[in-house]
């Protein structure tokens, strides 16, 4: 089904383009440098299937960190929550998402699954015999969960990312050394980075969102694609970390559970209404996309979309 485009969403759109002057892209991933930094899209799927949208919603975006909720989900599907928050913890962090400082002082757990540590400790867990077929069922699952079997990933962005992975690599032994993991760490790098760089448009990322409002059901068919206790412990750590470290400003102005990348994307869901894709490259000092979080604060208010 089609995106409609409202003039409304779309002067909320143009509002808060003025706002990624202010930002820059990801520039430390060579890939991500290319980006537009003026690029600023949305879409909002609805739990019965219609959309409504503004700007270029089929530009592509590479996941990056947004990916951490999906594979915690899949990891909570395989193997539930004692054995995955056996690895990782629950609480929220004041630090930079790639920070090693926290680890100094719990070594044997990360303090959660949504900053760099943690989402490798829960990679780390996703089944499967070799690094391409574990990450083949992370992109099967996320193909079923936007119902678009043709979502693939960038080769370009996971190679620059692998490439540039030195301070993941010092997580990744500095978990080895305390027993979080136990593989090889090439091994587990080669998923994690393809895993960061699964590429969709903001309608993708829009209907997951969807997804996890709906707590695990699939638009309009309703049928069950998360337990609903793993979509809504995964909306949990959105809420509490899923914007890095500004997790605590963002619920308070805008109030709903969603994760960040630094390619500029943002998915939002509000619970049992509808799921929001994001695409704003330039980004804040927190890693965050500058439009989209001034897109999202003017649609909470416009939309009363808080939770709280």
């Amino acid at each position: 089904m089609p995106c409609r485009t409202t003039d409304e969403l779309n002067e909320l759109v143009q509002e808060a383009k003025k706002y990624t002057d202010g930002g820059k892209v990801a520039d430390y991933i060579p890939a991500l440098a290319k980006a537009n930094p003026e690029e600023l899209s949305v879409a909002i799927f609805h739990d019965d299937g219609t959309c409504v949208s503004a700007g270029d919603i089929q530009q592509k975006l590479t996941l990056q960190s947004v990916s951490k909720v999906l594979t915690l989900a899949l990891a909570l599907i395989d193997y539930g929550e004692e054995a995955v928050f056996d690895k990782v913890g629950y609480e929220p962090t004041g630090d930079p998402f790639n920070s090693i400082v926290k680890l100094e002082f719990s070594p044997s757990k990360p303090l959660n699954p949504m900053i760099n540590a943690g989402a490798l400790a829960v990679t780390h867990m996703i089944k499967g015999k070799d690094a391409d077929e574990r990450f083949e069922r992370i992109l099967s699952f996320i193909q079923e969960l936007a119902g678009n079997s043709s979502i693939g990933f960038s080769h370009e962005v996971a190679q620059s990312e692998y490439e540039t992975s030195d301070l993941n690599r010092a997580l990744c032994y500095f978990l080895k050394q305390h027993g979080v993991i136990d593989e090889d760490v090439e091994e587990l790098l080669k998923v994690y980075t393809k895993q960061c760089a699964i590429e969709m448009d903001c309608l993708d990322l829009a209907r997951i969102g969807c997804v996890f409002s709906m707590d695990g059901l699939e638009p309009v068919t309703n049928r069950r694609l998360i337990p609903a206790h793993v979509a809504r412990l995964c909306k949990t750590f959105m809420v509490t970390c899923g914007m890095y470290n500004a997790s605590g400003e963002f619920a308070v102005r805008v109030g709903i559970p969603a994760k960040s990348g630094v390619s500029g994307g943002i998915m939002g869901s509000v619970p049992n209404r509808f799921g929001i894709g994001i695409l704003g490259p330039a980004l804040d000092e927190k890693g965050n996309s500058i439009g989209g979080i001034k897109l999202l604060e003017s649609m909470s208010a416009k939309y009363k979309m808080s939770m709280f």
